[in-house]
Formats: structure tokens, C-alpha cells, sequence
């Protein structure tokens, strides 16, 4: 069964064009082009017209990939062990930092400098752009690291994995890393926009929210399924904290801090996907919340409540998605190798960034 879409449109398909294989990952660059890769190796150049290749096929996936904080340099990552790092302006590559037979599936560029944090198996490497050289190898130790966050101000650099989270803080590596505790394992970690709080989405169908410098964390429970998606909004709501959404399953919950600190946060079910929610991601900005899941669906939520808009014009599962940075444009990628854009729709209500 496939629901409508709703009569005021908030996006439109502008166009949609197809890799060779599944979509593993897309980012947009600061000069407005899609970058994609997928899992036959590729990494392709899209400016919504045009496919160009910037790596042709390997026969290996190319699993993660990131700009750097100015736009100077786009870093890829993948199955072969290789990271591979690119000077955008004139698209060279200018070092292959070869890892196997590890497989290179997490990689973050600090958000105030270009150092490049990418996972080893148990370890995380932290490699500098401006020297060209490996600052740091971090042993994780309990497993192998299964998500990475740099703080807002690029001073700490978040490690998730068996047995919780580690803490590191750039200004001094050799310190002993703070420790955020988890039963099970932590799959996916993130720092709210504002640098106040870290969340921890977990095996064990819980969620950790920590407010950073207070020791007592927040714990959420109830979820169908380990959670491997987490998303902070970038604006505050008029409790005087980002929203937290989070995927589990074919189920998103969002939270919302509440007034009285012992009462922690509030949550609220949003529920319309029918397969597992693939990507989740805030329009820059807005309180508007865009998911993608397996069951082909792109849906969008007014502030995080409501469905706004539904979108089936992918042929099969999606598998990731990206807002443009000033948040007009939207990308996703599927697992039938398609990448598809939408821009903000000439008619309808138009993007809501209401609080």
C-alpha cells in the first residue's frame, strides 16, 4: 500500500539519474554539487544535470564520505582500506592513506580545522591535511568503533562502540579519554549543534543523553529495536534545547527536553514508514525532519509532529539522504543505484521553519 502525497507540496522531484550500483552514501559540496558513492566503488560528481566521475569503479564499496569544514577538501572511505582525499577546488587527489585489510567505514572531519578522524577496526586515526601527516591513533580498545562525532568547537572527538562511548579531547591526546558507560554497545553517537549534549543510540533499544560536564546522564527506553540512527535539529525550541530524533526499526521518536530537569524529555512516535528508516536528517535551520527508509519513501515532518509530505517517486529502497546547506535542496540515494533532488516546490506552503 502506498499513501498519498499531501496537496501542499513542501518539495518537488527535480531531476533523478542512476549509479551502477546501490547509493552508500551523499554529500553536497559548498559550490552546490552531489557527491555519491556506492557499492560498486564509484564516487560521482552530480550538479543535478551532469554525472561526472571522480572515482571510477573499484569493485569495492566506497562506504563513507565528508567535506571538510571550509570545502577545501572532500575525504572518502571504504571496503578496499583506502581513505582518499581530495583538494576540491581543482578535484586532485593529493593522498591515498592505505589501511588494509581494514575496512574504512567512519570518517568525521573536525568541524574547526582540517583533521580527518577515521575509523581502523579498534582503532580511530587522525590524520592532518595541513601536514599531511597522522596526528593521533586512538586504541578504542572494547571493539571495533562502530561511530564517530567531533564536538562544534573541534576540541573533543566522540568514539562509540561495545560497552559505551570515549571521549577525547584534542587539546591533549595523551590524556585518558572520558567514558560514557553502556551495557550493550553504542552504535551511533552525536553532539547536539550547540555543543551542550551527546547521545549515544544503543544495542540494547535505549538511548543515552548526556548533558556534557554533568555526570548523571538521561536514559531512554522503550524503543522496538537498537537504535543506528540519531539526529539533532540545529535551532532550539522554547524550552532552550535542540530537538533529538532518533530511528529504530521503521519507527522514529523524537524528544524534547522538558522544563523540569528531573523530568528529563518528553517523546513523541512518529509513525508512517512501514521498513526499516534508513536516514534521518533536520533541514538546516528548521524544525522540519526528512527520513528515508527501505520502504521507498521520503517523508517529511512539520516541526518534528506531523507528516507534511510524502514522496514515492524512488523506484525502490532508499538508502541515505542530504539536505543542501542553506536546506532548499534535498538529496537521497536508493539501493536501485538512483540518485534523486528535490527543490522547494513553486507551489504549496513552502518550507516551514516556524519553531
Amino acid at each position: 500500500m502506498k499513501f498519498p502525497t499531501t496537496s501542499n507540496q513542501l518539495l518537488e522531484l527535480h531531476t533523478c539519474t542512476t549509479l551502477e550500483d546501490y547509493v552508500t552514501a551523499i554529500a553536497w559540496s559548498s559550490d552546490g554539487q552531489i557527491v555519491a558513492s556506492d557499492a560498486a566503488g564509484g564516487v560521482t560528481l552530480w550538479d543535478g544535470e551532469t554525472l561526472v566521475p571522480l572515482q571510477t569503479n573499484s569493485g569495492t564499496s566506497v562506504d563513507c564520505l565528508a567535506f571538510s569544514h571550509d570545502g577545501q577538501f572532500l575525504a572518502t572511505g571504504g571496503q578496499d582500506g583506502r581513505v582518499r582525499i581530495w583538494r576540491w577546488c581543482d578535484r586532485q587527489l593529493i593522498a591515498t592513506l592505505e589501511n588494509a585489510p581494514a575496512w574504512v567505514d567512519k570518517l568525521a572531519w573536525n568541524p574547526r580545522s582540517n583533521q580527518l578522524a577515521f575509523s581502523l577496526g579498534r582503532y580511530v586515526q587522525v590524520w592532518d591535511a595541513n601536514t599531511e601527516e597522522i596526528v593521533v591513533t586512538l586504541n578504542f580498545e572494547n571493539s571495533s568503533v562502530l561511530g564517530i562525532d567531533w564536538h562544534p568547537d573541534g576540541q573533543y572527538l566522540a568514539i562509540a562502540g561495545y560497552q559505551g562511548a570515549k571521549v577525547w579531547d584534542a587539546t591533549d591526546w595523551d590524556d585518558d579519554p572520558y567514558v560514557m558507560d553502556i551495557p550493550s554497545a553504542s552504535l551511533a553517537i552525536a553532539w547536539s549543534p550547540d555543543g551542550k549534549y551527546i547521545a549515544s543510540g544503543n544495542m540494547d533499544r535505549t538511548i543515552t543523553v548526556l548533558e556534557w560536564g554533568n555526570p548523571n546522564p538521561w536514559v531512554m527506553r522503550g524503543f522496538p529495536g537498537k537504535i543506528r540512527h540519531l539526529a539533532w535539529s540545529s535551532i532550539k525550541t522554547q524550552r532552550d534545547a535542540p530537538l533529538l530524533a532518533s530511528a529504530s526499526v521503521e519507527g522514529i521518536v523524537v524528544w524534547e527536553k522538558l522544563e523540569d530537569e528531573n523530568l528529563g524529555w518528553d517523546s513523541r512516535l512518529l509513525q508512517r514508514h512501514t521498513d526499516i528508516v534508513q536516514a534521518i536528517a533536520f533541514q538546516p535551520g528548521s524544525l522540519l525532519l526528512a527520513s528515508a527508509a527501505v520502504d521507498g519513501w521520503l517523508c517529511l515532518w512539520q516541526k518534528a509532529k506531523r507528516i507534511a509530505q510524502l514522496i514515492d517517486d524512488a523506484t525502490d529502497g532508499l538508502s541515505c539522504l542530504a539536505w543542501h546547506p542553506q536546506g532548499q535542496k534535498l538529496a537521497a540515494g536508493s539501493q536501485a543505484g538512483e540518485l534523486l533532488l528535490w527543490s522547494k516546490a513553486s507551489r504549496g506552503t513552502g518550507f516551514g521553519r516556524g519553531k
